[in-house]
């Protein structure tokens, strides 16, 4: 506004000097000019509304007039005072917010809004006393409101997980295990036993045989066991899903009841209960034993140990965010040069690719 009346005055001195270079005959005529103008828009224009620099160089310029002319004006002396007083009503008048809650920020509401569909759970008693660790000191009738406006239902029981939110949470602690059979060349069938871990999807082949007793299955899981001890590594599966097979005997169960796991066995003929094992089955066969001959049993042992170390290591997951299983999404060295090299895995049959170094 300061500026503003500043360029007002500098204007009028402008044109004011402009002025002084012209005849008295045509300061005249552009009087009259302008009286008419202003008569044809009285009548057409109501009650002006200056702004508070036009009133301070009107008021300037109106005590360079004689009294006859000032009466002629819109700014009049009763004009004059009116705008004083309005100057001293404002000067001395305090500052204050109008009555009632001031509103809730928007993002403060975003974010109510999140935590209340991220944690079904939490009422919004839980969701007030999370937002002060987050710098935000809100009432709980707040939260509340904030909730029942969005349709939201405040108290703690609002709905119950998801499926895809449910299976997610089971699948924590949750192992399958499955045999799969691969015919040699010379038309000798090998059973592989392995398992998956449902949440990582990490797979184990546990070992490869011609006999698959329930001997042997029993010494192969205990050798998983011993191998996770061995690594310091806590047993993290407390569910194991397994079929009706007979090589699953009750030495196999109780081998994982002496570390807190318990066995679900899957309903007769229900391939669908032990989705995960069977899926795995389709995509080693797809990706690799439907495109290679098969030897005899050491072949096919170094041949799983090659694909799982692609498998766990590189292959992406859709489940997984496109991470493998044993890992994140590796982000792009910006040091590396744009050239991709490709790796080759089982003699060229599979491929990774990577940037140079």
């Amino acid at each position: 506004m300061a500026f503003r009346l500043l360029y007002l005055v500098f204007c009028q001195l402008i044109n004011w000097l402009a002025l002084l270079a012209r005849r008295q005959a045509s300061k005249n005529a552009e009087i009259l000019v302008l009286r008419h103008e202003v008569a044809v828009l009285r009548r057409q224009v109501a009650r002006p509304r200056p702004s508070w620099p036009d009133r301070a160089v009107l008021s300037a310029l109106t005590r360079l007039l004689s009294r006859q002319r000032r009466h002629n004006r819109f700014v009049t002396p009763g004009t004059l005072l009116r705008w004083r007083r309005d100057l001293v009503r404002r000067h001395w008048t305090q500052p204050h917010r109008p009555p009632g809650r001031p509103s809730t920020a928007p993002e403060l509401r975003r974010l109510i809004l999140r935590m209340a569909a991220e944690n079904l759970t939490w009422g919004y008693r839980r969701i007030q006393g999370e937002l002060p660790r987050l710098g935000y000191t809100i009432a709980p009738s707040t939260v509340w409101l904030v909730l029942q406006r969005a349709g939201i239902d405040p108290a703690p029981r609002r709905a119950g997980p998801t499926w895809r939110q449910f299976l997610s949470a089971q699948a924590e602690g949750i192992v399958a295990c499955d045999f799969f059979h691969v015919d040699t060349v010379l038309l000798k069938r090998l059973y592989a036993l392995f398992m998956m871990e449902l949440s990582t999807r990490w797979v184990h082949v546990l070992g490869v045989t011609a006999n698959p007793t329930g001997a042997w299955v029993a010494q192969q899981t205990r050798n998983l066991l011993m191998d996770f001890a061995d690594r310091t590594e806590q047993v993290k599966f407390k569910i194991l899903i397994r079929d009706r097979d007979a090589k699953f005997t009750d030495t196999f169960d109780a081998i994982f009841a002496s570390e807190s796991i318990r066995i679900l066995r899957t309903p007769v003929r229900a391939p669908r209960a032990n989705a995960f094992a069977e899926r795995w089955i389709g995509t080693v066969r797809r990706e690799l034993l439907d495109r290679m001959l098969i030897l005899g049993q050491r072949h096919l042992e170094k041949v799983l140990a090659g694909y799982l170390a692609h498998y766990n290591q590189h292959r992406p997951h859709r489940a997984l965010g496109q991470a493998p299983p044993l890992g994140a999404v590796p982000e792009p060295d910006p040091a590396a040069s744009e050239r991709v090299v490709r790796l080759d895995r089982l003699g060229g049959l599979i491929h990774e690719y990577a940037q140079a170094a």
